[in-house]
C-alpha cells in the first residue's frame, strides 16, 4: 500500500479544485467493487487518499498518515478489540451496546501505520458516555466540527436516525496543528513528522454508526480546499454502505 502505483490519480492539494474533487469522489465511490468487507474497502480508501494527494511543489505525498474510523458496538468486536477497549476503560465496566471508535484502516509513512492491528492507542476507543467523549482531546472536536450530536453517537435514537443519516456533515479542519490544544501528541507526532494541517470528513450510516476519515498533512491546507472534502464524504459512504453487515475482514 505504501508504493505509489502508476494508475493512481494525483491531486495537488495546493491546487485542489471542484474538478479534482469530482474526479476523486468518483474514484472513491467505485472503490468498493469486488470487496468482501468494509475493512477491505476502508483500506482501499485510506491507500487511495494517501497515494493520490500530493504536494505539487515536490511531487511527494502530502499526507503523513490517513486513517478510517467507524463506531461499532462492543459486543460486535472480536476478543482482541474487546480486551483493548476494556483496558482503556480502566475501572469502568463495558456493556454490550457500548459504542467504540474502531480503527478500521490506516496507512502512512511509518511501517507501524500500515495495519490497524499494529496501532498502539486507537484500535478500539470506548465511548461509554457523553462525559467520556468530552475527555477525548481529538474525537470531541472531530464530532463537534462534523455537526453531529454526541448523545446520538453514544446511544442512537431510531426516531431521528433517518434524518441525521441523510444530512450532509461538515469537515473537521485544523489549519495549523502545531500547538493546537486539541492535538495532544505534539512531541511524539506533530512536531517530529512536521504535521501542518489536519483534515477529516465523515458521516452517519443507516445503523447510526459514524465513520470518519482523518488525514494528517505535512503541507498547509486552505479552508477552501478543506470545504471541498465535504461532498467527498458521501462518495465514501456509498462505497462502505453495502458492508454494514460485513465490517471486518
Amino acid at each position: 500500500m505504501n508504493a505509489q502505483t502508476e494508475n493512481t490519480a494525483r491531486y495537488d492539494i495546493n491546487h485542489f479544485t471542484m474538478r479534482e474533487m469530482t474526479e476523486c469522489g468518483k474514484a472513491l465511490r467505485m472503490i468498493g467493487e469486488g470487496a468482501n468487507s468494509m475493512e477491505e474497502v476502508a483500506n482501499r480508501i485510506a491507500g487511495y487518499l494517501y497515494d493520490s494527494l500530493i504536494d505539487g511543489q515536490t511531487g511527494m505525498r502530502a499526507c503523513v498518515l490517513v486513517r478510517l474510523f467507524k463506531t461499532h458496538s462492543y459486543d460486535g468486536l472480536d476478543a482482541e478489540l474487546q480486551e483493548f477497549a476494556r483496558n482503556m476503560l480502566g475501572n469502568k465496566a463495558a456493556y454490550p451496546d457500548m459504542k467504540c471508535m474502531v480503527l478500521l484502516a490506516t496507512t502512512g509513512d511509518e511501517q507501524g501505520w500500515q495495519s490497524r492491528r499494529t496501532s498502539k492507542g486507537h484500535k478500539a476507543v470506548p465511548l461509554p458516555s457523553k462525559e467520556a467523549i468530552n475527555q477525548i482531546p481529538m474525537f470531541l472536536p472531530l464530532i463537534e466540527q462534523f455537526g453531529m450530536q454526541v448523545d446520538m453517537l453514544v446511544k442512537p435514537d431510531p426516531k431521528f436516525l433517518l434524518d441525521l443519516e441523510q444530512r450532509a456533515y461538515n469537515v473537521y479542519y485544523v489549519p495549523e496543528a502545531l500547538g493546537n490544544p486539541y492535538i495532544s501528541a505534539q512531541k511524539g507526532f506533530i512536531i517530529p513528522y512536521g504535521i501542518r494541517s489536519i483534515l477529516g470528513f465523515g458521516g452517519l450510516l443507516p445503523s447510526g454508526d459514524m465513520f470518519a476519515v482523518p488525514m494528517f498533512f505535512k503541507v498547509p491546507v486552505s479552508k477552501e480546499v478543506a470545504d471541498l472534502f465535504k461532498p467527498i464524504s458521501l462518495n465514501v459512504k456509498i462505497a462502505i454502505l453495502p458492508f454494514e453487515k460485513a465490517v471486518f475482514a
